[in-house]
Parts: structure tokens; sequence; C-alpha cells
């Protein structure tokens, strides 16, 4: 009986959700999955009122979920958005959210803004480590707001991270006889903590004979993701290069109202989420694109143990893609309500 946090958060993020329960309870009712979805309040919402974004205990007890569904935070209300960092940092960080998944995977070919791509060609994941690099805020400032003030951000990379995340891109190529994994990083310039990355990168590789094992600098990789993208399979970096590439990757495929995503730890309960924002200045008018929450679903459904769902719940939104039972951002007509019926349908076509 799998045990679902949801967490709808705000803006827009309540209705994409709410479009992705629609779907995951339509096929709990179809297989008997047996799925139990526990709302959380975490968001601005509750900041406002009560000063406090999550509290620790409420951080651990995540821990107890099998998964955890989230919207979108942001709020303009909250300027510093120090509840979203609170919960979405938290999470990654506290609960050890090591890998961020990111697919990019082109579901109708006229969403790609490259000239006569195929969706065949456009197909590969990304594996971004999520806990360490720049994003871990070790740095400081001196002399703030004088001539002579000194801001100083620091990259941490530590053995056990860098393998980790590039065991789990081979682990993941290998289970799904993928042939090809690239590691991206900047080692020509930054010499310590991405000389790091290459030796770990070629220890590993040694351990997957199989899987043809690449290097790109990260400059290199961002061109060859427009020239070339049929070149990937499965694509390995750390959280700062990983965060720029993955939204050129969900441009890729059509923009960031399709883009999916997963924070996993293997083992432990894992976080999946639509990478779009919370869009406030159209919450409540059903214009969101609900897709990127479904394939989020999907994806979760997969971590679940029921791929062959999430493949039903890829095919069901390639199907409304080219059928143009879509939003207006996507060039259709329909409603955020309408787009989940579409998806539903497609399901039981």
């Amino acid at each position: 009986m799998p045990r679902i946090a949801v967490i709808p958060g705000d803006g827009i993020g309540r209705e994409v959700i709410d479009q992705g329960l629609r779907v995951l309870q339509h096929l709990d009712g179809e297989r008997g999955l047996d799925l139990v979805f526990e709302h959380l309040p975490y968001g601005a919402d509750r900041y406002l009122e009560t000063g406090t974004s999550i509290t620790a205990d409420e951080m651990q007890a995540l821990r107890r979920y099998d998964a955890i569904f989230l919207g979108a935070l942001g709020d303009p209300r909250v300027p510093t958005s120090q509840h979203a960092k609170d919960i979405l940092l938290g999470m990654r960080f506290q609960l050890d959210l090591y890998i961020n998944l990111r697919p990019v995977k082109l579901l109708d070919a006229r969403y790609c803004p490259l000239k006569d791509r195929a969706p065949e060609e456009v197909s590969f994941v990304v594996f971004r480590e999520n806990t360490e690099g720049l994003y871990t805020g070790i740095g400081g400032q001196f002399k703030r707001g004088t001539p002579d003030e000194v801001a100083i951000e620091a990259e941490l990379n530590t053995r056990k991270g860098v393998e980790r995340i590039i065991r789990a891109a081979f682990e993941y190529a290998d289970a799904r006889g993928l042939g090809r994994v690239c590691m991206s990083d900047k080692s020509n310039a930054m010499r310590h903590g991405h000389d790091l990355w290459q030796r770990v990168f070629r220890a590993v590789a040694a351990e997957y004979p199989a899987i043809e094992a690449s290097h790109l600098y990260v400059d290199v990789l961002t061109m060859e993701m427009v020239r070339a993208p049929d070149r990937f399979d499965v694509i390995v970096t750390n959280n700062l290069f990983g965060d720029i590439v993955t939204d050129l990757g969900a441009q890729l495929q059509g923009g960031i109202g399709l883009a999916a995503s997963g924070n996993i730890h293997p083992g432990q309960a894992a976080m999946f989420e639509p990478v779009h924002g919370s869009a406030p200045d159209i919450a409540g008018q059903g214009k969101a694109n609900p897709l990127a929450a479904i394939l989020s679903a999907g994806m979760m459904l997969g971590h679940l143990g029921h791929p062959d769902l999430e493949d039903r719940i890829e095919r069901a939104v390639r199907d409304c893609l080219q059928a143009d039972r879509v939003t207006r951002e996507l060039g259709g007509t329909l409603s955020t309500s309408q787009v989940g019926d579409a998806v539903i349908a497609a399901l039981d076509a």
C-alpha cells in the first residue's frame, strides 16, 4: 500500500497536481494499486500564516512515505522565496535525494525548436548531482557594500557524492540496455574538484565495459545537445551544470511545460515534480498546462514498480500532443482540467 505525500504548493501547483492525481487515481482504480494519498499544507499560505515553512520533525516525517508528489513553490507575497528554499532544498539535502533525474524526450516533433528532428533523435536522460557542488552555500562576503567587497562561493565535491551519481548513471544505462554514458565537467579550468570527477568517472566506467563512456566539457556539451542530440543516451554532471543543461534539454523537448523530474535516493522516499514554476499570474484561471505534472506522476509510478504504467502515461500524453488536445500554451484550446480529461481518455483508448 504505497503512501504518497502530496504537496501542491503555490500558484498553479495546485491545479496541475490535481490533474496528476486524477490520472493516478484512474489507474489505481483500474489496477488496484492501493495508493494512499496524504495532502500536506507546505507552501506560501502556511508560511505567511505561521512564519514556518516546514519544521525539522515534518521534514524527517517525509522519510516515512514511499514517494512525494510536489507541485510548484513560489509566491510574490514571499519575495525572498524563503519558504520555497526551505521546502525544496530542504528535501534535496536533508533527505539526501542525490539523483536529480531529468528525462529529455521529444514526444511530438512539432514542439522541437530544432529543424527536422524526429522524436527518436531527442531521447536521453540527464543525471544531475543534487546535493553538492556550488549549491551547498559554502562561502561568504567580506567588506560588503564597499569598493573592496569580496564574495566567495565554494564548490563542494566529495568522492562519495561523485561516485554515487556516476554509478547511478551507469546502472541506469545498464539496466535499460542503453549504450552510452557521457560525463560533463569543466576540468580544463576547475582543476581540483573536476579532476576528482575525471578520475572517478574513469574508474566506474571500467566496471561497465559494454557501455561507451565519453567526456565533454560543459560548453561543448551544450553545443552538441543542439547540434546532435541523438548522440546521447545518458548524461551525468554536477549540480550547477546539470541545472543549466536540463533546462536546455527541456526546451529541446518542447519547453518546461513538458518537463518532468525525479529527485531520488534509491531505497528511500523519492520526490517527483514538474520542472516549471508556480506561475502565479495565471493561477486559478484554468490556463495551466498539467502535462509535466502528469508525466512526473508517471515517473513516480515507474519508481514504485510500475514501469508499464509510466509508459502508458507517456503514450497518452504523446497522443494528446499529436491530437492538439492541449492548453493554449502549446497551441490548443483546452483548459487545465480538460487536458486531464483528454489524458484519461487516451489511457482508455
